[in-house]
């Protein structure tokens, strides 16, 4: 009966959902939106225990001292310390209703000055990162393998002001042949079409594993079995 009760409503939870897309006269026009607050009161809980977690997982880190373990210390400082400044509102308007981002605030100061420089750097490295993989994984042993190589060269270099100064001096009747042009074509049209490829995936994987679950095929909602 545990495990009946958490089907039935998964059932009936998900086949109202579905039948909302479909039906747009009350209450099914507004369940959608209804059902979006029990699923923020949920995930409120959620942010709880990963948060909870998080901090488990970084004091056994710093307990055990295992490898790397002063950034642990970092990071659970720097956790409690937005989670303060957010929770009270410091420097910002106090009260339930007074914004936590707003101007002012110790909370927008560091998201402002310290989160956004942080993730400058992060997707800076990355570019690095990402040329270095391109080089090893686009060797040109086959066809598919030099166009993708080819293709990737463009776009990396076309995003970049030299991009212009390769293919700067050719004739305006060849100005489809600029890289920057032939960047933003790659982009606007094969990387979008392929883009809407896996898209479709993604939508028909969902809808069958969202069937799987509302059929109750798939527990995995429910834990083990024992």
């Amino acid at each position: 009966m545990r495990r009946r009760i958490p089907i039935i409503i998964t059932f009936v939870v998900g086949t109202a959902l579905i039948l909302a897309m479909f039906i747009p006269h009350a209450p099914f026009s507004s369940l959608d939106e209804n059902l979006s607050v029990y699923f923020d009161i949920i995930a409120v809980f959620a942010f709880i225990l990963g948060g909870g977690n998080l901090i488990r997982v970084h004091l056994v880190k710093i307990q055990r001292k295992k490898v790397d373990w002063p950034y642990s210390i970092v990071c659970i400082a720097g956790f409690l310390f937005m989670l303060i400044i957010g929770f009270f509102k410091v420097g910002g308007p106090p009260g339930l209703r007074g914004d936590f981002l707003a101007e002012g605030s110790w909370f927008r100061f560091m998201f402002e000055a310290v989160f956004n420089p942080l993730q400058a750097t992060m997707f800076s490295l990355l570019a690095f990162f990402v040329a270095s993989a391109a080089y090893r994984a686009f060797r040109a042993k086959t066809k598919e393998a030099t166009i993708l190589l080819i293709s990737a060269f463009i776009i990396l270099v076309g995003r970049t002001p030299i991009g212009h100064y390769f293919t700067f001096w050719l004739p305006k009747q060849l100005e489809f042949l600029h890289i920057p042009t032939l960047a933003n074509w790659i982009m606007g049209w094969p990387n979008t079409a392929g883009q809407r490829a896996i898209m479709i995936g993604i939508a028909l994987g969902v809808i069958a594993t969202s069937l799987r679950i509302i059929l109750g095929i798939e527990r995995p909602y429910l834990g083990a079995e024992k």
